[in-house]
């Protein structure tokens, strides 16, 4: 058995890695990281951001895709990405800074039970940052660097917004497969959390009929679930197989290790461990300075840079 532990971070499709970087560090006040490739894929970026660490359930990720075409909105996708804020307050501080940077928001208002302010961010992926009405994310650590005061810093992911058609199927998926608890339904949504029950992992799932959303710029590729321990993806491997869902089986990012499902609906979901953690190959202090890379693409690494347009 094992049990998951929440968020561990999401990944977008952007067209501008430069644009990304200005938005995340500058206007939402997160830290860079890493700056790394797609290990897949190694002629795009792959940026994170978060917490001065990085963090599990303060990552959010992007992989640049130059020639990527615009989203076409649907079901069958995730669909919407909370991150946290401290209190009433901070709503009112991020809604002036918005304001003042031309920020796309619309007004404060109630979302998943809690006040909230929803914004996009310059490719259209949308986001609502949500009152955390006290709870805390116990291992998150401030940016000291950040043009954010620490009053008002983004937490950590809150709640995800994932929207299917075959809404009563996902539910049994993530209730009787993945160890999800029910906290609401009132229709077209409900909400679930994992056994930890704090908002740092709850995943709003929404019914939509329709078209499947077209993946482009600004749409998300996949949510990533905590775990502690390597050991327990043997469990979720089983797991994905038992219930036919396409599985990867292991895979090893360097920084944590992982494995992808698809649902039926064709949400992927990756899990991934907390462990190493991105201090693996640099220091805290010059965390996302310059481009690193896994050992198995370090011999590539002159090839790479010549693809890559730098970011700073």
């Amino acid at each position: 058995m094992s049990i998951l532990l929440g968020h561990h971070h999401i990944s977008m499709l952007v067209k501008d890695a430069k644009e990304t970087d200005q938005f995340y560090k500058n206007v939402l006040g997160l830290r860079r990281v890493k700056v790394t490739v797609n290990q897949d894929d190694p002629s795009m970026y792959h940026l994170f951001y978060g917490d001065k660490t990085g963090n599990p359930g303060t990552g959010l990720t992007f992989f640049e895709m130059p020639s990527i075409g615009r989203t076409h909105r649907g079901t069958n996708a995730i669909s919407r990405i909370g991150l946290m804020v401290p209190s009433e307050e901070s709503l009112q501080f991020w809604k002036e800074r918005f304001e003042q940077l031309n920020v796309y928001h619309g007004s404060i208002t109630t979302y998943a039970r809690r006040q909230a302010l929803k914004f996009e961010d310059p490719d259209g992926l949308q986001l609502v940052l949500m009152v955390a009405n006290g709870e805390e994310m116990a291992h998150w650590e401030s940016v000291e660097a950040s043009p954010v005061p620490e009053a008002h810093q983004i937490r950590g992911m809150g709640t995800i917004e994932i929207t299917v058609r075959n809404s009563e199927k996902f539910k049994r998926t993530l209730t009787e497969i993945m160890g999800y608890q029910e906290v609401y339904s009132e229709y077209p949504d409900t909400l679930f959390e994992t056994n930890k029950a704090d908002s740092y992992g709850q995943i709003l799932v929404k019914h939509l009929d329709g078209p499947d959303e077209r993946p482009g710029r600004g749409s998300v590729h996949h949510l990533a679930l905590r775990v502690s321990e390597e050991s327990e993806l043997t469990y979720w491997d089983e797991q994905a197989n038992a219930n036919h869902f396409a599985s990867s089986g292991l895979v090893d990012r360097y920084y944590f290790k992982s494995l992808y499902f698809r649902e039926s609906n064709g949400i992927l979901f990756e899990i991934a461990t907390d462990k190493p953690g991105f201090t693996v190959d640099q220091s805290s202090e010059h965390l996302g300075e310059e481009l690193v890379l896994p050992p198995f693409l370090e011999d590539r690494r002159d090839e790479i840079e010549s693809n890559l347009a730098p970011l700073d």
